[in-house]
């Protein structure tokens, strides 16, 4: 039994961890889980057609899968409705003792947390050493990175995509403008701070060459981007350090990775099922919180 990874690419950690096996050739089946049954399905009809896709189902199971794959909880009457489908939630679910995605099962080996995940696949395919160093200085400057990303730059990035998409989508109003700001001020801050502590003059986080540090940020920076909010426009040496990351791991693959949420304002030609709505919207106001 080979190796699996269950992934969606509309999260942040699951797309650091498809380019980073696919870029480094590791042979693994992707097992797709939606984390809204059926909003895949919609989501490419519209960006492929133009037009809203009328069959959105309500699920529980999606929202449960929603709402830990951005670390909140979520209802409990939910949790043991949980069921089997197309999109892998099941299988997720057994091979993540948290029902989180990323996750991933290799035999009978069972692993989740996107970083846990990377660390793994680096250290048994072998990978070369610039994305984890030996060298203990630059494993700890990796580490350092990946210790500080949390509580900044993934604390304040993926609220672009609630505020301007997801929020308005399931509640059908926008928020005020003065919300955004408010996010945008505190990633500002972080993305300063990302600049002058970590890149300084570097090409890359820790040097000359890419590592798990960059790939974790740059996958967080995409979110706003997906939802009109570039963050690398008026900063040089982030859209520098951007370019030369794509470049790292190849264009092609970077952009496949990040199809749907560069796509992602087109979910609003989806029409949502009111009781999905219903369950959602709350959740959604939470993560602001």
């Amino acid at each position: 039994m080979g190796l699996e990874l269950y992934l969606d690419l509309l999260s942040q950690p699951c797309r650091s961890i498809y380019i980073f096996a696919r870029s480094n050739n590791i042979p693994f089946e992707f097992k797709h889980v939606e984390l809204f049954k059926g909003l895949t399905c919609a989501f490419y009809q519209a960006i492929t057609f133009k037009k809203p896709y009328l069959g959105l189902p309500t699920s529980p199971d999606s929202v449960a899968w929603f709402c830990c794959a951005n670390g909140t909880s979520y209802p409990a009457k939910l949790e043991a409705s949980i069921t089997a489908g197309p999109s892998n939630s099941e299988g997720a679910g057994k091979v993540s003792l948290l029902k989180k995605v990323p996750a991933l099962k290799d035999g009978d080996f069972t692993l989740a947390e996107c970083t846990a995940i990377l660390l793994y696949l680096s250290r048994k395919y072998n990978t070369p050493d610039h994305w984890y160093p030996s060298d203990i200085q630059k494993r700890a400057r990796v580490d350092e990175y990946l210790s500080w990303h949390h509580a900044n730059i993934r604390a304040n990035a993926p609220k672009t995509m609630w505020i301007k998409v997801l929020i308005p989508l399931f509640t059908g109003q926008p928020l005020p403008s003065e919300k955004l700001q408010e996010v945008m001020e505190g990633l500002s801050t972080s993305l300063k701070q990302f600049e002058e502590r970590f890149l300084q003059d570097k090409a890359f986080i820790i040097g000359s060459e890419i590592s798990l540090a960059d790939l974790v940020a740059i996958v967080e920076l995409m979110q706003p981007v997906g939802v009109g909010c570039d963050i690398f426009e008026d900063r040089p040496r982030l859209r520098e350090w951007r370019r030369r990351v794509e470049d790292a791991v190849g264009k092609e693959l970077f952009f496949q990775a990040h199809e749907m949420i560069l796509n992602i304002k087109e979910l609003s030609n989806i029409q949502i099922d009111p009781q999905l709505k219903e369950q959602l919207a709350p959740v959604l106001m939470k993560m602001l919180k």
